[in-house]
Protein backbone atom coordinates (compact mmCIF):
# COMPACT_ATOMS: atom_id res chain seq x y z
CA UNK A 1 0.00 0.00 0.00
CA UNK A 2 1.26 3.42 -0.76
CA UNK A 3 2.46 5.54 2.14
CA UNK A 4 0.26 8.10 1.43
CA UNK A 5 -3.25 5.95 1.16
CA UNK A 6 -2.11 4.80 4.71
CA UNK A 7 -1.92 8.29 6.23
CA UNK A 8 -5.34 8.70 4.71
CA UNK A 9 -6.65 5.62 6.41
CA UNK A 10 -4.84 6.45 9.56
CA UNK A 11 -6.40 10.02 9.60
CA UNK A 12 -9.73 8.36 9.26
CA UNK A 13 -9.30 5.05 11.31
CA UNK A 14 -7.97 7.77 14.50
CA UNK A 15 -11.38 10.22 13.85
CA UNK A 16 -13.99 7.02 12.91
CA UNK A 17 -12.73 3.92 12.55
CA UNK A 18 -16.55 2.83 11.62
CA UNK A 19 -15.96 5.13 8.41
CA UNK A 20 -12.58 3.45 7.67
CA UNK A 21 -14.38 -0.32 8.18
CA UNK A 22 -16.75 1.29 5.34
CA UNK A 23 -14.38 1.74 2.83
CA UNK A 24 -13.92 -1.06 0.20
CA UNK A 25 -10.46 -2.28 -0.08
CA UNK A 26 -10.05 0.04 -3.51
CA UNK A 27 -11.42 2.91 -0.90
CA UNK A 28 -8.41 1.77 1.34
CA UNK A 29 -5.76 1.63 -1.50
CA UNK A 30 -6.56 5.03 -2.93
CA UNK A 31 -4.77 8.30 -2.30
CA UNK A 32 -3.96 11.88 -4.70
CA UNK A 33 -0.74 11.38 -5.91
CA UNK A 34 1.80 14.39 -5.07
CA UNK A 35 2.92 13.97 -9.02
CA UNK A 36 2.68 16.36 -11.53
CA UNK A 37 -0.76 18.25 -11.00
CA UNK A 38 0.09 18.86 -7.11
CA UNK A 39 4.06 20.52 -8.63
CA UNK A 40 2.26 22.43 -10.87
CA UNK A 41 -0.06 23.76 -8.83
CA UNK A 42 2.46 25.24 -6.66
CA UNK A 43 3.84 26.33 -9.84
CA UNK A 44 0.64 28.56 -10.55
CA UNK A 45 1.08 29.51 -7.38
CA UNK A 46 5.01 31.14 -7.57
CA UNK A 47 6.37 30.52 -10.75
CA UNK A 48 5.85 34.01 -11.54
CA UNK A 49 8.77 34.30 -14.60
CA UNK A 50 8.03 31.14 -16.25
CA UNK A 51 5.77 28.30 -15.69
CA UNK A 52 6.99 24.65 -17.84
CA UNK A 53 5.13 22.68 -15.80
CA UNK A 54 2.40 21.50 -17.48
CA UNK A 55 1.70 19.74 -20.35
CA UNK A 56 -0.67 22.82 -22.10
CA UNK A 57 -0.16 24.89 -24.73
CA UNK A 58 0.15 28.34 -24.61
CA UNK A 59 0.89 31.71 -26.29
CA UNK A 60 1.14 35.43 -25.47
CA UNK A 61 0.55 34.36 -21.94
CA UNK A 62 -3.22 32.43 -22.76
CA UNK A 63 -3.88 28.85 -23.48
CA UNK A 64 -3.72 28.41 -27.32
CA UNK A 65 -6.98 27.96 -29.28
CA UNK A 66 -8.15 28.20 -32.18
CA UNK A 67 -10.11 31.29 -32.93
CA UNK A 68 -13.03 29.80 -34.55
CA UNK A 69 -13.88 28.08 -31.35
CA UNK A 70 -13.07 31.11 -28.93
CA UNK A 71 -15.87 33.04 -31.13
CA UNK A 72 -18.61 30.76 -30.07
CA UNK A 73 -18.02 31.96 -26.83
CA UNK A 74 -17.66 35.28 -27.34
CA UNK A 75 -15.95 37.89 -25.19
CA UNK A 76 -18.28 36.49 -22.24
CA UNK A 77 -15.24 33.83 -20.99
CA UNK A 78 -11.78 34.47 -21.00
CA UNK A 79 -9.68 31.07 -22.72
CA UNK A 80 -8.54 30.31 -19.24
CA UNK A 81 -11.54 29.50 -18.20
CA UNK A 82 -12.41 27.32 -20.83
CA UNK A 83 -9.26 25.34 -22.33
CA UNK A 84 -6.75 24.21 -19.77
CA UNK A 85 -7.33 21.35 -17.57
CA UNK A 86 -9.65 21.82 -14.70
CA UNK A 87 -8.60 20.44 -11.10
CA UNK A 88 -9.50 17.03 -10.43
CA UNK A 89 -11.50 18.20 -7.63
CA UNK A 90 -13.29 20.66 -9.83
CA UNK A 91 -12.99 24.56 -10.37
CA UNK A 92 -12.80 26.15 -6.70
CA UNK A 93 -15.22 28.66 -7.70
CA UNK A 94 -17.62 26.09 -8.52
CA UNK A 95 -17.50 24.08 -5.68
CA UNK A 96 -17.96 27.25 -3.21
CA UNK A 97 -21.37 28.39 -5.32
CA UNK A 98 -22.56 24.77 -5.38
CA UNK A 99 -22.33 24.97 -1.72
CA UNK A 100 -23.78 27.94 -1.32
CA UNK A 101 -26.42 26.79 -2.91
CA UNK A 102 -26.77 23.43 -0.94
CA UNK A 103 -27.14 25.57 2.31
CA UNK A 104 -29.58 28.15 0.99
CA UNK A 105 -31.80 25.11 -0.67
CA UNK A 106 -31.42 22.66 2.39
CA UNK A 107 -32.21 24.11 5.82
CA UNK A 108 -31.30 21.24 7.70
CA UNK A 109 -27.41 21.82 6.66
CA UNK A 110 -27.14 25.12 8.65
CA UNK A 111 -25.89 23.67 11.65
CA UNK A 112 -23.89 20.13 10.30
CA UNK A 113 -20.51 19.84 9.02
CA UNK A 114 -19.89 18.78 5.69
CA UNK A 115 -17.38 19.26 3.04
CA UNK A 116 -17.25 21.15 -0.17
CA UNK A 117 -18.49 19.43 -3.36
CA UNK A 118 -16.45 17.91 -5.63
CA UNK A 119 -17.05 18.09 -9.22
CA UNK A 120 -17.96 14.96 -10.80
CA UNK A 121 -19.13 14.21 -14.83
CA UNK A 122 -22.61 14.40 -13.79
CA UNK A 123 -24.47 11.93 -11.56
CA UNK A 124 -23.29 8.23 -12.68
CA UNK A 125 -20.18 9.18 -12.75
CA UNK A 126 -20.40 10.17 -9.01
CA UNK A 127 -22.17 6.85 -8.21
CA UNK A 128 -19.38 5.67 -9.93
CA UNK A 129 -16.86 6.96 -7.49
CA UNK A 130 -19.03 6.14 -4.61
CA UNK A 131 -19.28 2.46 -5.58
CA UNK A 132 -15.36 2.44 -6.13
CA UNK A 133 -14.76 3.72 -2.65
CA UNK A 134 -17.26 1.83 -0.68
CA UNK A 135 -18.37 -1.01 -2.33
CA UNK A 136 -16.74 -5.02 -2.78
CA UNK A 137 -17.40 -8.40 -3.92
CA UNK A 138 -20.83 -9.24 -1.84
CA UNK A 139 -21.24 -6.03 -0.33
CA UNK A 140 -25.41 -5.39 0.12
CA UNK A 141 -26.67 -2.52 -1.80
CA UNK A 142 -30.13 -1.87 -0.66
CA UNK A 143 -32.86 -0.49 -2.91
CA UNK A 144 -36.70 0.23 -3.51
CA UNK A 145 -38.14 -2.07 -5.85
CA UNK A 146 -38.42 0.88 -8.36
CA UNK A 147 -35.19 1.66 -9.46
CA UNK A 148 -33.16 3.29 -11.87
CA UNK A 149 -31.55 0.18 -13.64
CA UNK A 150 -28.41 1.47 -14.35
CA UNK A 151 -27.37 0.85 -10.52
CA UNK A 152 -27.49 -2.91 -11.50
CA UNK A 153 -24.32 -1.94 -13.54
CA UNK A 154 -22.82 0.42 -11.21
CA UNK A 155 -22.65 -1.79 -8.17
CA UNK A 156 -23.47 -4.93 -9.15
CA UNK A 157 -21.76 -5.78 -12.66
CA UNK A 158 -18.78 -3.08 -11.78
CA UNK A 159 -18.11 -4.44 -7.96
CA UNK A 160 -19.97 -7.61 -7.73
CA UNK A 161 -22.08 -6.10 -4.84
CA UNK A 162 -25.22 -8.08 -3.99
CA UNK A 163 -28.52 -5.93 -4.17
CA UNK A 164 -31.34 -6.21 -1.69
CA UNK A 165 -35.06 -4.51 -2.75
CA UNK A 166 -37.66 -3.61 -0.60
CA UNK A 167 -41.70 -2.49 -1.76
CA UNK A 168 -41.25 1.49 -2.18
CA UNK A 169 -45.10 1.83 -1.12
CA UNK A 170 -47.11 0.38 1.49
CA UNK A 171 -50.52 -0.57 1.59
CA UNK A 172 -51.70 2.69 2.31
CA UNK A 173 -49.32 3.72 -0.86
CA UNK A 174 -47.14 6.27 0.89
CA UNK A 175 -43.12 5.48 1.60
CA UNK A 176 -42.44 1.84 2.89
CA UNK A 177 -40.28 2.56 6.18
CA UNK A 178 -41.18 -1.18 7.73
CA UNK A 179 -40.05 -2.66 4.07
CA UNK A 180 -36.67 -0.56 4.43
CA UNK A 181 -36.43 -1.61 8.52
CA UNK A 182 -37.05 -5.43 7.65
CA UNK A 183 -34.29 -5.36 4.54
CA UNK A 184 -31.94 -3.23 7.10
CA UNK A 185 -32.56 -5.55 9.30
CA UNK A 186 -32.20 -8.53 7.35
CA UNK A 187 -28.61 -7.93 6.49
CA UNK A 188 -27.69 -6.91 9.71
CA UNK A 189 -25.38 -9.80 10.24
CA UNK A 190 -23.32 -7.98 6.91
CA UNK A 191 -21.56 -5.72 9.57
CA UNK A 192 -21.90 -3.17 6.60
CA UNK A 193 -24.87 -2.03 4.16
CA UNK A 194 -25.11 0.65 1.68
CA UNK A 195 -28.27 2.07 1.33
CA UNK A 196 -29.48 4.26 -1.94
CA UNK A 197 -32.19 6.68 -1.27
CA UNK A 198 -33.10 8.65 -4.39
CA UNK A 199 -35.93 11.61 -4.38
CA UNK A 200 -37.69 12.44 -6.39
CA UNK A 201 -37.70 8.48 -7.61
CA UNK A 202 -36.96 7.59 -10.69
CA UNK A 203 -39.15 6.11 -11.63
CA UNK A 204 -42.36 6.51 -9.80
CA UNK A 205 -41.17 10.12 -9.31
CA UNK A 206 -42.05 9.84 -5.55
CA UNK A 207 -40.70 12.07 -2.85
CA UNK A 208 -41.64 11.54 1.11
CA UNK A 209 -43.31 14.00 2.89
CA UNK A 210 -41.58 15.22 6.50
CA UNK A 211 -42.90 12.99 8.53
CA UNK A 212 -42.11 10.01 6.13
CA UNK A 213 -38.54 11.45 6.10
CA UNK A 214 -38.07 11.51 9.62
CA UNK A 215 -39.06 7.98 9.99
CA UNK A 216 -36.37 6.94 7.36
CA UNK A 217 -33.82 8.83 9.02
CA UNK A 218 -34.76 7.30 12.79
CA UNK A 219 -34.67 3.63 11.08
CA UNK A 220 -31.19 3.86 9.62
CA UNK A 221 -30.09 5.50 13.31
CA UNK A 222 -31.81 2.63 15.25
CA UNK A 223 -29.76 0.57 12.92
CA UNK A 224 -26.46 2.27 13.23
CA UNK A 225 -27.55 2.34 17.53
CA UNK A 226 -26.84 -1.57 16.77
CA UNK A 227 -23.90 -2.03 15.56
CA UNK A 228 -24.45 -1.99 11.91
CA UNK A 229 -22.02 0.68 9.50
CA UNK A 230 -24.42 2.44 7.11
CA UNK A 231 -23.13 4.22 3.74
CA UNK A 232 -26.37 6.17 2.58
CA UNK A 233 -26.00 7.47 -1.07
CA UNK A 234 -28.60 10.29 -1.37
CA UNK A 235 -28.80 10.46 -5.53
CA UNK A 236 -30.37 14.04 -6.10
CA UNK A 237 -30.66 14.13 -9.58
CA UNK A 238 -34.11 15.16 -9.42
CA UNK A 239 -33.51 17.52 -6.74
CA UNK A 240 -35.50 20.82 -6.37
CA UNK A 241 -38.53 19.88 -8.45
CA UNK A 242 -41.05 18.89 -5.38
CA UNK A 243 -44.34 19.87 -6.33
CA UNK A 244 -46.59 18.72 -4.05
CA UNK A 245 -46.93 17.29 -0.14
CA UNK A 246 -43.48 16.17 0.15
CA UNK A 247 -40.21 17.36 1.59
CA UNK A 248 -38.54 20.47 0.35
CA UNK A 249 -35.10 19.42 1.12
CA UNK A 250 -32.92 16.80 0.39
CA UNK A 251 -32.86 13.80 3.20
CA UNK A 252 -28.77 14.03 3.03
CA UNK A 253 -29.33 17.44 5.50
CA UNK A 254 -31.86 14.86 7.85
CA UNK A 255 -28.83 12.49 7.94
CA UNK A 256 -25.38 14.72 8.45
CA UNK A 257 -24.03 13.83 11.44
CA UNK A 258 -27.01 12.03 12.78
CA UNK A 259 -24.68 8.84 14.23
CA UNK A 260 -21.06 7.97 13.91
CA UNK A 261 -22.25 4.59 11.93
CA UNK A 262 -23.72 6.97 9.19
CA UNK A 263 -22.10 7.94 6.46
CA UNK A 264 -24.21 10.29 4.34
CA UNK A 265 -22.75 11.36 0.59
CA UNK A 266 -24.89 13.28 -1.10
CA UNK A 267 -24.57 13.02 -5.31
CA UNK A 268 -26.23 15.80 -7.30
CA UNK A 269 -25.56 18.07 -10.01
CA UNK A 270 -26.67 20.91 -12.24
CA UNK A 271 -27.60 17.67 -15.19
CA UNK A 272 -31.56 17.90 -14.70
CA UNK A 273 -31.88 20.47 -11.97
CA UNK A 274 -30.72 23.39 -14.20
CA UNK A 275 -31.62 21.17 -17.44
CA UNK A 276 -27.97 21.22 -18.68
CA UNK A 277 -28.40 17.30 -18.85
CA UNK A 278 -25.61 17.38 -21.87
CA UNK A 279 -22.94 19.57 -20.11
CA UNK A 280 -22.43 16.46 -17.76
CA UNK A 281 -21.78 18.72 -14.57
CA UNK A 282 -22.31 17.26 -10.94
CA UNK A 283 -21.13 16.46 -7.37
CA UNK A 284 -20.70 14.59 -4.86
CA UNK A 285 -20.96 15.49 -0.90
CA UNK A 286 -19.48 13.97 1.79
CA UNK A 287 -21.00 15.17 5.40
CA UNK A 288 -19.03 13.93 8.90
CA UNK A 289 -18.45 16.14 11.87
CA UNK A 290 -14.93 15.41 11.32
CA UNK A 291 -12.71 17.40 8.56
CA UNK A 292 -9.90 14.97 8.74
CA UNK A 293 -12.24 12.73 7.23
CA UNK A 294 -13.89 14.76 5.11
CA UNK A 295 -9.96 15.57 3.98
CA UNK A 296 -9.06 12.63 3.43
CA UNK A 297 -12.37 11.35 1.39
CA UNK A 298 -12.02 14.09 -0.33
CA UNK A 299 -8.05 12.60 -1.02
CA UNK A 300 -9.15 9.67 -2.67
CA UNK A 301 -11.72 11.17 -4.46
CA UNK A 302 -9.47 12.96 -6.62
CA UNK A 303 -7.54 9.62 -6.14
CA UNK A 304 -10.33 8.33 -8.44
CA UNK A 305 -10.55 11.51 -10.44
CA UNK A 306 -7.20 11.45 -11.84
CA UNK A 307 -6.60 8.03 -12.37
CA UNK A 308 -9.94 7.54 -14.40
CA UNK A 309 -11.15 10.81 -16.16
CA UNK A 310 -8.14 13.05 -14.95
CA UNK A 311 -10.84 15.89 -14.54
CA UNK A 312 -14.43 16.70 -15.49
CA UNK A 313 -15.09 19.26 -18.43
CA UNK A 314 -13.43 22.67 -18.12
CA UNK A 315 -16.10 24.77 -20.21
CA UNK A 316 -18.96 23.21 -18.37
CA UNK A 317 -18.12 24.16 -14.99
CA UNK A 318 -17.49 27.26 -16.77
CA UNK A 319 -20.76 27.97 -18.07
CA UNK A 320 -22.22 26.53 -14.77
CA UNK A 321 -20.74 28.85 -12.59
CA UNK A 322 -21.58 31.98 -14.87
CA UNK A 323 -25.39 30.25 -14.94
CA UNK A 324 -25.39 30.11 -11.05
CA UNK A 325 -24.40 33.78 -10.70
CA UNK A 326 -26.24 35.15 -13.55
CA UNK A 327 -29.33 37.53 -12.27
CA UNK A 328 -31.82 35.82 -14.40
CA UNK A 329 -30.71 31.99 -12.55
CA UNK A 330 -33.47 32.44 -10.25
CA UNK A 331 -36.13 33.53 -12.33
CA UNK A 332 -35.70 31.69 -15.27
CA UNK A 333 -35.23 28.28 -12.60
CA UNK A 334 -38.75 29.07 -11.09
CA UNK A 335 -40.41 29.67 -14.91
CA UNK A 336 -38.93 26.18 -15.62
CA UNK A 337 -40.28 24.95 -12.54
CA UNK A 338 -43.75 26.24 -13.45
CA UNK A 339 -43.99 24.62 -16.32
CA UNK A 340 -42.92 21.11 -15.07
CA UNK A 341 -45.20 21.63 -12.20
CA UNK A 342 -48.44 21.99 -14.23
CA UNK A 343 -47.76 19.26 -16.32
CA UNK A 344 -47.89 17.05 -13.00
CA UNK A 345 -50.55 18.39 -11.76
CA UNK A 346 -52.90 17.94 -15.74
CA UNK A 347 -51.73 14.61 -16.10
CA UNK A 348 -53.36 13.62 -12.39
CA UNK A 349 -56.63 15.15 -13.85
CA UNK A 350 -56.38 12.89 -16.79
CA UNK A 351 -54.64 9.55 -15.42
CA UNK A 352 -57.76 10.38 -12.25
CA UNK A 353 -60.35 9.65 -15.82
CA UNK A 354 -62.85 7.13 -14.80
CA UNK A 355 -62.76 5.65 -18.51
CA UNK A 356 -59.00 4.55 -17.66
CA UNK A 357 -59.58 2.99 -14.58
CA UNK A 358 -59.50 -0.26 -16.72
CA UNK A 359 -56.28 -0.26 -18.28
CA UNK A 360 -54.46 1.00 -15.17
CA UNK A 361 -53.66 2.15 -11.42
CA UNK A 362 -50.75 4.11 -10.92
CA UNK A 363 -47.98 4.69 -8.06
CA UNK A 364 -47.73 8.05 -6.47
CA UNK A 365 -45.90 10.68 -7.73
CA UNK A 366 -44.87 14.27 -6.58
CA UNK A 367 -41.74 15.22 -7.62
CA UNK A 368 -39.63 15.01 -10.52
CA UNK A 369 -39.63 13.79 -14.31
CA UNK A 370 -41.60 10.57 -14.20
CA UNK A 371 -44.14 9.01 -13.07
CA UNK A 372 -45.21 5.43 -13.40
CA UNK A 373 -48.76 2.92 -14.23
CA UNK A 374 -49.11 0.19 -12.87
CA UNK A 375 -50.93 -1.79 -15.86
CA UNK A 376 -54.43 -3.90 -15.44
CA UNK A 377 -53.87 -7.55 -17.18
CA UNK A 378 -51.32 -6.38 -20.00
CA UNK A 379 -47.75 -7.10 -20.21
CA UNK A 380 -45.64 -3.80 -20.06
CA UNK A 381 -42.84 -4.58 -23.10
CA UNK A 382 -46.05 -5.65 -24.88
CA UNK A 383 -47.61 -2.65 -24.78
CA UNK A 384 -44.43 -0.66 -25.37
CA UNK A 385 -44.01 -2.46 -28.36
CA UNK A 386 -47.27 -1.99 -29.38
CA UNK A 387 -47.37 1.89 -29.18
CA UNK A 388 -44.18 2.61 -30.72
CA UNK A 389 -45.32 0.32 -33.63
CA UNK A 390 -48.87 1.64 -34.36
CA UNK A 391 -49.10 5.33 -32.42
CA UNK A 392 -45.20 6.31 -32.31
CA UNK A 393 -45.47 6.72 -28.89
CA UNK A 394 -42.13 5.70 -26.75
CA UNK A 395 -42.33 5.00 -23.08
CA UNK A 396 -40.05 2.46 -21.15
CA UNK A 397 -41.28 -0.34 -19.25
CA UNK A 398 -40.06 -0.74 -15.47
CA UNK A 399 -41.15 -5.11 -15.23
CA UNK A 400 -44.03 -6.86 -16.76
CA UNK A 401 -46.54 -4.33 -14.87
CA UNK A 402 -45.43 -1.35 -14.77
CA UNK A 403 -44.89 1.56 -17.45
CA UNK A 404 -42.74 4.61 -16.87
CA UNK A 405 -44.00 7.74 -18.85
CA UNK A 406 -41.60 10.85 -19.19
CA UNK A 407 -44.02 13.84 -18.21
CA UNK A 408 -40.99 15.93 -18.45
CA UNK A 409 -40.60 15.21 -22.36
CA UNK A 410 -44.49 16.18 -23.14
CA UNK A 411 -45.97 19.57 -23.49
CA UNK A 412 -48.81 20.48 -21.39
CA UNK A 413 -50.73 20.58 -24.27
CA UNK A 414 -50.09 17.25 -25.92
CA UNK A 415 -50.63 15.22 -22.38
CA UNK A 416 -54.50 14.22 -22.79
CA UNK A 417 -53.58 13.08 -26.67
CA UNK A 418 -50.79 11.19 -25.18
CA UNK A 419 -52.99 9.06 -22.68
CA UNK A 420 -55.50 8.59 -25.27
CA UNK A 421 -53.26 6.68 -27.42
CA UNK A 422 -51.77 4.49 -24.45
CA UNK A 423 -55.45 3.94 -23.02
CA UNK A 424 -56.03 2.93 -27.42
CA UNK A 425 -53.10 0.79 -27.45
CA UNK A 426 -53.87 -0.95 -24.27
CA UNK A 427 -57.76 -1.29 -25.29
CA UNK A 428 -55.67 -3.30 -28.64
CA UNK A 429 -54.19 -5.79 -26.48
CA UNK A 430 -57.14 -6.72 -24.21
CA UNK A 431 -59.19 -7.24 -27.71
CA UNK A 432 -56.36 -9.88 -27.95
Amino acid sequence: MNDLARTLNEAIKEENEAVYDMLSNLGKELFYPKGILSQSAEAGQKAHRFNASIGIATEHGQPMHFSHIQNIFSDEFSPKDLYPYAPPQGKEELRKEWKKKLLAENPSLKDVNFGLPIATNALTHGLSIAADLFADEGDVVILPDKYWGNYNITFNVRRGTTVSTYPLFNEENTFNTAGLKATIEANKDKGKVILVLNFPNNPTGYTPGQSEAEEIVEVIKEAAENGLNLVVLVDDAYFGLFFEDSIKESIFGLLANVHPRVLPVKIDGATKENYVWGFRVGFITFAHESDAVLSALEQKTKGIIRGTISSASHPSQSIILNSLRSEEFAKEKQEKFEQMRKRAVKLKEILNKEEYNKYWSYYPFNSGYFMCMKLNGIDAEDLRLHLLDKYGVGTISINSTDLRIAFSSVEESDLEELFSLIAQGAEDLLKK
